[in-house]
């Protein structure tokens, strides 16, 4: 039986040989500077730290730029404690606008009016009693229909229902309500029958789609300005808010004669879903821009993120 003769196999010098990695991008242990700019910067030049610290770059060019910095947000990243890092951001002026979905919107107002949040849905749905928290639903079911006769959004009618209540549990960790008091732009996007506050006895499903439907166009008008450098986050969202997006992103090429173009999108959750892998960080990016994929708990990898934006701002 023949066999193949290594000795006639070609060879090519290793400095002719293209790499991947070199000695220069490996990581570095702590020296006497063990500020966190310091870690950041001793991160390897590899994979998904090289876009980490890409994806910091692009939102410190932003707001430098004055380029809009458009974060959405699901439930998860709320109820894990992540509200008064997106708060800074927003006091800095590094988030533009918020866009979060029905359950981020649920919990932030419960964590702001009672301190609280996330039941045991096991237990409720025994008895028939879960997502029935009285003052939840009855509280936002009549923000949606005070908003809809005042011709507002959901998000923006949350935050001044808060700011009216007056009688908060904790009003400096709630992103609606800091929002609204920052004059942020914060739209929340419902879908219908998949939250809790739907199945109140207060729920008015025309003010409901009434505010939600004016918010999705309010999304829309803000993401022209990701035209050009801007930036855009998704935050623990798999299915709602990438859907979203891309429709409003539909609408604002549509009517801004092919823009916004030449900005940077992130997905940034645990695990990876297909939604958001293209109609967040692939599809938007095809012709210009550049879209970024980071695995990783939001409760690591939000503060280490807003922790890099802050301190690279610091440092520029």
């Amino acid at each position: 039986m023949r066999e193949a003769d290594l000795s006639a196999i070609r060879t090519v010098p290793v400095a002719r040989r293209p790499n991947k990695v070199s000695a220069s991008e490996f990581a570095h242990p702590p020296a006497r500077d063990r500020s966190f700019g310091a870690f950041v910067d001793a991160l390897p030049n590899v994979l998904v730290a090289r876009d980490f610290r890409a994806v910091v770059d692009a939102i410190v060019r932003a707001t430098h730029a004055e380029r809009a910095v458009v974060v959405m947000l699901g439930g998860h990243v709320v109820k894990t404690g992540l509200a008064p890092l997106l708060i800074e951001l927003m006091r800095r002026r590094v988030i533009t606008h918020v866009a979060m979905n029905g359950s981020a919107a649920i919990h932030d107002y419960e964590i702001a009016c009672f301190g609280a949040t996330s039941e045991d849905v096991a237990a409720g749905l025994r008895d028939g009693t879960f997502g029935m928290a009285d003052e939840t639903g009855r509280e936002m079911n009549a923000a949606f229909t005070r908003g809809m006769r005042d011709g507002i959004g959901m998000g923006e009618a949350l935050g001044r229902a808060l700011l009216e209540r007056g009688d908060l549990a904790n009003p400096e960790l709630s992103v609606l309500y800091n929002a609204y008091q920052l004059e942020v732009g914060t739209t929340v996007h419902a879908a219908l029958g998949a939250e809790i506050i739907h199945q109140h006895p207060a729920a008015n499903g025309a003010a409901i789609g009434d505010t939600s439907h004016r918010d999705f166009r309010r999304l829309a008008s803000k993401l022209a300005d990701l035209d050009d450098g801007g930036v855009v986050l998704n935050l623990g969202s798999a299915v709602i808010m990438p859907e979203v997006f891309l429709k409003a992103l539909t609408i604002a090429r549509n009517l801004g004669g092919g823009k916004p173009r030449n900005f940077v999108s992130v997905d940034l959750d645990m695990q990876r879903h297909y939604r958001p892998r293209m109609n967040v960080v692939q599809r938007p990016t095809l012709d210009s821009g550049k879209g970024y994929e980071i695995t990783g708990h939001h409760e690591i990898m939000v503060p280490l993120l807003t922790w890099a934006v802050i301190d690279r701002l610091e440092r520029t």
